[in-house]
């Protein structure tokens, strides 16, 4: 009997452990030749495939991509949301801004009425769902990013191809993505050098 006391109590303890495990986020990485279909809050719908180290829309393989994370409880977010509006009215033949939220549990009425609305974010929104996550957990992982994002957290792709952009806060060179409140200034300068190929 004793036996089966100490059995069940290790059987216990290692399915606690397995239970504990489910319980953490994994990747959702998409695979390359992946597509993914995304619904704005608005109702318009873009595709997007996943390629060797990178991301392409269907249909606009060769336009520039600005994925951006963001929630609408961020501060930044909201500022910078009418100057990201102009700045894919100005850019809308070239350029096609996302806005990607998954860090809160919300809807498109929500979202629509506490961000779009208000900050006239009018772009593409997508719907919250786990396509979100798939997407920022690839966009991670392409670009090697470890820590933590930050809100807002953009990447501009080109062609499939992650682009260099203007680092305000350390000045490095390379780097993939704007954390933070950047200024669109910042990033219609890094857009024209990156659509002239420069």
């Amino acid at each position: 009997m004793k036996y089966i006391s100490a059995i069940l109590v290790i059987l216990m303890f290692f399915s606690g452990c397995s239970k504990e495990k489910s319980v953490l986020p994994k990747s959702s990485e998409l695979s390359v030749g992946d597509t993914i279909e995304l619904t704005s809050v608005q109702g318009a719908k873009l595709t997007f495939k996943r390629v060797e180290g990178g991301i392409v829309q269907v249909g606009k393989e060769d336009n520039v991509i600005i994925f951006d994370i963001f929630g609408t409880f961020c501060e930044p977010c909201k500022k910078e949301a009418p100057a990201l509006m102009n700045l894919q009215l100005k850019y809308q033949a070239n350029v096609t801004l996302v806005g990607l939220s998954y860090f809160e549990d919300v809807d498109e009425r929500y979202i629509i009425e506490n961000f779009a609305k208000p900050y006239n974010a009018h772009y593409f929104i997508a719907k919250n769902s786990d396509k979100n996550k798939a997407l920022a957990d690839t966009i991670t992982h392409d670009i090697n990013y470890k820590s933590m994002i930050a809100l807002p957290f953009k990447v501009v792709i080109k062609g499939g191809k992650y682009q260099n952009v203007t680092d305000i806060w350390e000045s490095k060179e390379g780097v993939k993505y704007y954390i933070g409140n950047v200024g669109t200034a910042v990033i219609e300068k890094d857009l024209e050098d990156i659509l002239n190929d420069k």
